[in-house]
């Protein structure tokens, strides 16, 4: 069915539709089947314009027809309903998580921390509330005008966190002398958290309002091992989810590369503008923008901050060096060095290294990746999905100044992290089919405990809270179902291991009945039943296993006992072939069968050149393929062979 999301048809369309009157249904009398021939006439030309109009062959007339029937439907069902509150559904760009969308957010959350703690980072958390001036102090971002703020009711500024880099910064600062710059912490931190954060932007595929960021930060090491660790931890979530390097890629940069670029065309760091804004931070921002607005957008937002039209077109060329190698060469062009700069020499030796720590796969350099967050310095990356149908998934780089923003120049304290929504990688799941089915997803408790009537519900507490105590996981119904049939039926609905019905024939004897609901009875093929001493419930699997063993021996039992018949058999051997020796050799061929329903009688005899044998099969085996493919295994030595059959034995 399509999505009323998907679908091209607007409100007009379906009202132009449903004003043609419903499909006429049963024997239409004579009026009637004027008002259908003149209705069939207004569809059919409702239905050639929009063929026009859509021009998409997806869309045919049959397909039109059946969408606008079935939108005139929906739109039928919704007239008919109460009106609905605006203040029942979850604010703009915000979600609800129900208990199949909530274990689904559990399964990927799951995942980021087992590849944060598997490189050895420890989680943190802090308040969704911080005080705006933490933001208010990065110049230069489209964040700040995006944040919930407001004055509290002691007038204190705050505003819900927009991202969680700073608060890290906050963190770190707190337990930092900010007269020396010493970190009072064990350097270097590697930390991560998955905070929820809030920005008022408009919302698309994969960007909410609210979202949950993964943010994984390596604080206090200067070198590029720092963020080998973090795009090793990257790909290792990725391969966790079964997304690899031909479904995600990460384009690698450097700001301190781009950095030494735009120094060439007179765009340096620190230079200000006649507002005091910094203009390389500020052309970042816009440079950051290039795969969003195109290449004449920027160039015209970099006229407007003073960088001349020329400059901007051979910023733009440079951007599309293919090679580290190439950008390389374009920014060593008017220098006197001979060798590469620090910050090139630096992203060479990433890849490198991610080549030795076997995630090379995924990356590729891009000269083009800024990120738009003032506050990098050094290496950049993204994610990005390789078919290019989804933004960003997962940014990150080194920002080795927050730190000396926020706590003054002694504070020299570098750091490199990501961040990492849970919006858009979700998206990217659903398109590549490897997000697990969580809509039957429930507690799924060891047992469901249900009272026959209210009468029992007291005893059916202390089972509950026997199990309980016992570490199961128990599930007790509060109310009391009288049919067994439901009972059993709700706890198999909810994924639960056992039932417990709490009765009065078993109750007055001081015993419950239990229903095993995943480990089945062999001869009935119902789950296993037993009744249990209510003093005596820590023994429950004990009684299940004893009771699985005795249905699977009953089974046996009951398969050997079935009817059977004597079989005689002569066997006459090639005139080359010792009777005796292939007797021995038959003997010995049938009794080696293990599966055989063959049970074979010692009497066997050869007598004048010929093997007599008698055996007993089950009336139903087939005996051409359990006897008869073992004397034509031998049919080189076997000149004729005759069998009789007697009635089945008593």
């Amino acid at each position: 069915m399509t999505d009323a999301t998907d679908s091209p048809f607007t409100p007009e369309m379906v009202a132009e539709w449903a004003s043609f009157g419903p499909k006429l249904k049963g024997k239409p009398t004579p009026e009637q089947q004027v008002l259908a021939q003149e209705r069939k006439k207004k569809c059919t030309a409702m239905k050639k314009r929009l063929v026009e109009e859509l021009s998409d062959p997806v869309w045919t007339e049959k397909k039109i027809e059946k969408e606008l029937d079935r939108l005139v439907a929906a739109a039928a069902r919704e007239a008919q309903q109460a009106p609905r509150p605006s203040y029942l559904d979850p604010p703009s760009g915000t979600r609800d998580f129900y208990p199949a969308d909530l274990c689904q957010r559990d399964w990927l959350f799951g995942h980021m921390r087992a590849s944060a703690k598997a490189a050895g980072f420890a989680e943190y958390d802090a308040p969704v509330l911080e005080h705006v001036e933490l933001y208010e102090r990065k110049a230069g971002e489209e964040i700040v005008g995006q944040m919930y703020a407001f004055h509290d009711k002691e007038g204190t500024h705050v505003t819900l966190r927009p991202e969680m880099t700073p608060t890290l910064a906050r963190l770190v600062l707190q337990k930092t002398n900010l007269a020396s710059g010493e970190c009072r912490l064990p350097l270097p931190l590697k930390w991560y958290s998955i905070p929820q954060c809030w920005r008022f932007e408009t919302t698309q595929r994969g960007r909410k309002r609210e979202h949950y960021q993964w943010n994984m930060d390596i604080v206090g090491v200067p070198g590029v091992t720092a963020e080998l660790e973090l795009l090793a931890a990257a790909c290792d979530f990725f391969r966790r989810l079964g997304l690899g390097p031909d479904v995600v890629g990460i384009r690698v940069n450097s700001r301190a590369v781009l950095e030494a670029l735009l120094n060439q065309y007179g765009i340096q760091k620190g230079q200000k503008d006649e507002e005091g804004g910094e203009i390389f931070t500020k052309a970042c921002v816009i440079i950051d923008k290039l795969d969003k607005i195109g290449g004449d957008a920027v160039t015209e937002l970099l006229g407007d901050i003073g960088v001349s039209e020329e400059s901007s077109k051979a910023i733009l060329s440079a951007l599309c060096a293919p090679t580290i190698d190439a950008l390389a060469a374009l920014v060593n062009q008017n220098s006197d060095e001979e060798k590469d700069s620090p910050a090139i020499e630096e992203v060479k030796r990433l890849f490198a290294l991610a080549a030795d720590y076997g995630f090379a796969d995924f990356l590729q350099f891009d000269a083009s990746v800024v990120r738009g967050l003032a506050y990098y310095t050094g290496v950049v990356w993204e994610a990005f999905d390789r078919r290019g149908e989804l933004r960003a998934i997962m940014g990150g780089g080194r920002y080795d100044r927050l730190l000396e923003l926020y706590g003054g120049e002694k504070v020299q304290i570098p750091c490199v992290g990501f961040g990492f929504g849970d919006c858009v990688i979700v998206e990217l799941l659903k398109e590549c089919n490897k997000l697990p089915d969580f809509n039957d997803a429930g507690v799924a408790a060891d047992y469901v405990v249900c009272a026959f009537d209210m009468n029992l519900y007291g005893t059916a507490a202390k089972v509950a809270a026997s199990l309980r105590a016992n570490g199961d996981t128990v599930d007790l119904m509060p109310t009391p179902k009288k049919k067994v049939e439901k009972s059993f039926k709700y706890a198999d609905q909810t994924g639960a291991r056992r039932m417990v019905f709490v009765a009065p024939d078993e109750v007055s004897v001081g015993k419950v009945r239990v229903k095993d609901l995943r480990t089945k009875d062999a001869v009935t093929g119902e789950g296993i039943q037993v009744d249990c001493s209510l003093d005596a419930l820590h023994t429950i699997d004990d009684l299940v296993r004893k009771a699985a063993e005795d249905a699977e021996a009953a089974a046996a039992e009951a398969e050997n006992a079935q009817e059977r018949r004597m079989v005689n058999i002569s066997v006459k051997p090639c005139d080359s072939v010792d009777p005796e020796t292939l007797y021995k050799k038959i003997t010995e061929t049938v009794k080696g069968e293990p599966d055989s329903n063959v049970l074979w009688d010692e009497a066997c005899k050869v007598d004048a050149g010929k093997i007599y044998a008698s055996f007993t099969i089950n009336v139903d085996a087939d005996f051409d393929e359990e006897v008869m493919e073992w004397i034509e295994y031998m049919e080189d030595e076997v000149e004729s062979c005759t069998v009789t059959f007697q009635a089945a034995l008593e």
